[in-house]
């Protein structure tokens, strides 16, 4: 599976963004897929993550905030982030997972490359 990310990019306080992966190579509609993100000079985190079913998990930082969905036809999975707040500010990538389970593991099987999304102070 490849998988290109977009949308990043700097937001003021109170501010939205949507980022946007898309994926080629293999039936989308079959993988569990997942944003983590890095900020600097901290570990790589789960954001969210949706199910073949549409199934979401969120993370505790961002439940409330952020909604991620998926498009199957299209095979994009999507990251709404609304009322973005400084700690937001990192590297966000995609991932596809064969099972639900990267959400104990954190382990998925396939990575996109990274998209900065910046909160202003």
């Amino acid at each position: 599976v490849q998988l290109q990310a977009s949308g990043g990019g700097s937001v003021q306080a109170g501010g939205s963004l949507r980022l946007s992966c898309a994926a080629s190579g293999r039936t989308f509609a079959n993988y569990v897929m997942t944003w983590f993100r890095q900020a600097p000079g901290k570990e790589r985190e789960l954001v969210a993550a949706i199910g073949v079913g549409s199934t979401t998990y969120y993370s505790e930082s961002v439940r409330g905030r952020f909604t991620i969905s998926r498009d199957n036809a299209e095979s994009t999975v999507y990251l709404e982030m609304n009322n973005l707040q400084p700690e937001d500010t990192a590297v966000y990538y995609c991932a596809a997972s064969a099972s639900f389970s990267v959400v104990i593991d954190r382990a998925p099987d396939y990575w996109g490359q990274g998209t900065l999304v910046t909160r202003l102070q």
